[in-house]
């Protein structure tokens, strides 16, 4: 029968190499992250034929001392842990002690370094009874590994093209980069030299990595409570790709893949991307180490939160509040100055749904407009660092105070030339939206604002309105309704009967009002008063297929919001419906205080600008 065994010492190094070297990308990340940890202020990585042939890294950290170099290149030998306490609250990138002696397990590793305040450098072979011998070396260590697999040559068959091999490396070098903006980084392969980063603050190095298109693109994440903070940037939903790569996470410094940050997002970004758009995001989380465990994968990409639920709800919570800021937040300095409303009262914004709030408080069922904060869903005690996440989720964007407005039938823009205006303060004077223009083929509506010309789509702009509003009231159960004089009458088939029966309480709730009126009729009584202005029919066949098909009780989770969002679609003003000005300055006064104005329910964009250059550029003014 067969018998135990243990493995010779080569045999178990190289097992524990096919863990930690997967591909050259593997082996520049952990010397990488060991530069790092060394104090490095600048890095020099030289690659050649992607990583397979060489792999140097420079740089001018503490160095390594003579009698060092040998244990160095010891399976579990570390200078960054030494206890298990040490171990529950790793606050550096490497920690196990395995990456050097794995790497000089199947590839030919030199180390030359020089500690600081020592009289010269000392070079080590990665070769069993090799001895420290001297060299020249101004400052740091420089790690040489050559000829990757070069005594397993199986596993070196299994290794993609130098083009994609180089391709993981460049990430492992960018991703490392972002993370530590103030280190100065330069890649070369094959001789040339593809980039080299000097020390800068994060944003620039995001920009630098990542492009100035995606900063420009993107909106600044910031929120934190006692030992938990969240920064970095999260793409416009209107101006997100069908990448599937675009997210970098980092918690403590580390890039990680985490499931439950990845769901955090996807869920902060549901109500505003539109189709297969991915969300793209450069997040720094940083948490109490003792909160998170590192050591679950020997890449060192996966992590564990001792509070998973908590640092779901923190995230979400962080980024939906980014992305719901006002238009008002996005493009103007300053909170809108309104004076006392002087719009016709004899206008008919009231009759087609966009009521102003003077104009609410005449309704007798008017209640005060209340911002949808969202919801933390907590029903039972929760870990203290669970309450301060989600404390410091809810303090991410206040509500701005609300405010009247006053209408001006024209806004007042200075025609000079570019040349002429160079150099001057951009007037921020007016709402972000600017004031109403008129309507184009009855679809959109064209205003004017001190930068230049907006555009708005105006069904997707009050599908949203209505969306955020009905949200609100729902959660607040003050869903006012609104009576019609002749019921909506239509036909409908003995299960839609059925389900009216059943659901009776639920659709009150919902502010509809429908009753039999046949043995294959229905009666629509009464609508949310948001929708008055929609078709009661339609609205009323729409939510009786959603509580066919999910029930009340998934209703009231995860159906809810594609329901309220189906009945803000069909209650919201249709194309070819003509408004007048005061109307449309209405509809953009409410889109400036709702939030997630920017998108419609389905992730379209609701609005663009037009600025001054961009016209003249357009007729060659000034040119």
């Amino acid at each position: 029968m067969p018998t135990i065994a243990r493995l010779p010492d080569l045999l178990i190094s190289q097992i524990a190499a096919g863990e930690v070297v997967e591909r050259p990308a593997s082996v520049l990340k952990e010397l990488l992250e060991n530069s790092l940890d060394a104090g490095s202020t600048a890095i020099q990585v030289h690659l050649e034929e992607g990583g397979v042939k060489l792999i140097r890294i420079t740089d001018d950290g503490c160095g390594i001392a003579k009698d060092e170099l040998a244990l160095a290149l010891t399976r579990h030998a570390t200078s960054k842990i030494s206890t298990i306490d040490d171990l529950e609250r790793v606050g550096t990138l490497g920690f196990r002690g395995e990456a050097l002696a794995s790497v000089a397990s199947v590839a030919r590793l030199t180390i030359t370094s020089r500690e600081r305040g020592a009289g010269h450098a000392w070079k080590l072979r990665g070769e069993p009874g090799a001895e420290p011998e001297p060299a020249a070396l101004m400052a740091g260590t420089v790690v040489e590994m050559r000829d990757l697999y070069y005594n397993t040559p199986a596993r070196r068959k299994f290794l993609k093209s130098e083009s994609t091999e180089f391709a993981h490396c460049a990430d492992a070098v960018k991703r490392l980069a972002l993370t530590r903006p103030d280190v100065a980084i330069s890649l070369t392969h094959n001789g040339r030299n593809l980039f080299q980063l000097a020390p800068a603050d994060r944003a620039r190095r995001i920009a630098d990595i990542l492009g100035d298109d995606f900063l420009g693109a993107a909106r600044a994440v910031d929120a934190g409570a006692g030992g938990l903070s969240i920064g970095g940037f999260a793409i416009d939903p209107t101006r997100a790709t069908d990448t599937k790569d675009g997210q970098f996470v980092f918690v403590n410094g580390r890039f990680v893949r985490d499931k439950i940050i990845s769901h955090a997002l996807r869920e902060a970004y549901r109500d505003v991307l539109h189709g297969s758009r991915q969300p793209a995001v450069c997040l720094f989380v940083n948490i109490e180490p003792a909160l998170v465990d590192v050591n679950v994968h020997p890449a060192k990409t996966e992590v564990r939160f001792r509070d998973s639920r908590a640092m779901h709800q923190f995230v979400f919570h962080a980024i939906q509040r980014t992305l719901a800021a006002p238009v008002q937040a996005a493009t103007a300095p300053a909170l809108i100055e309104r004076g006392s409303a002087d719009v016709d009262d004899s206008s008919s914004a009231v009759s087609r749904g966009f009521l102003s709030e003077t104009q609410n408080r005449a309704n007798p069922e008017y209640a005060p407009p209340l911002r949808h904060q969202g919801s933390l869903g907590v029903a039972e005690p929760a870990a203290a660092a669970y309450l301060a996440f989600a404390r410091a989720a809810q303090q991410v964007a206040p509500a701005s105070p609300a405010a009247t407005f006053s209408f001006q039938p024209k806004f007042p823009v200075d025609r000079q030339s570019p040349a002429e205006t160079a150099g001057t303060p951009t007037d921020s004077a007016g709402p972000p939206l600017g004031y109403a223009l008129a309507q184009l083929h009855g679809i959109y509506i064209l205003a004017q604002n001190a930068r230049g010309l907006i555009l708005i789509d105006m069904h997707a702009a009050h599908e949203r309105i209505l969306y955020e509003k009905l949200k609100t009231a729902f959660d607040h159960r003050q869903i006012a309704t609104q009576s019609l004089l002749i019921p909506a009458v239509f036909s409908a088939d003995p299960l839609d009967i059925a389900a009216v029966e059943e659901h009776a309480d639920a659709l009150a709730d919902l502010g509809f009002q429908i009753a039999p009126l046949g043995p294959n009729q229905l009666g629509v009584r009464a609508v949310p008063a948001l929708l008055q202005s929609g078709d009661p029919a339609a609205l009323a066949r729409s939510l009786i297929a959603e509580l066919r098909e999910h029930g009340i009780t998934q209703l009231a989770t995860a159906h809810r919001n594609e329901l309220l969002a189906t009945m803000a679609c069909h209650g919201a003003v249709r194309a070819r419906r003509q408004l007048t000005l005061p109307e449309m300055n209405a509809l953009l006064r409410q889109m400036e205080e709702t939030e997630r104005a920017g998108q419609c329910n389905h992730g379209r964009p609701t609005w663009t600008e037009l600025t001054m250059d961009q016209l003249d550029k357009l007729f060659l003014r000034g040119q």
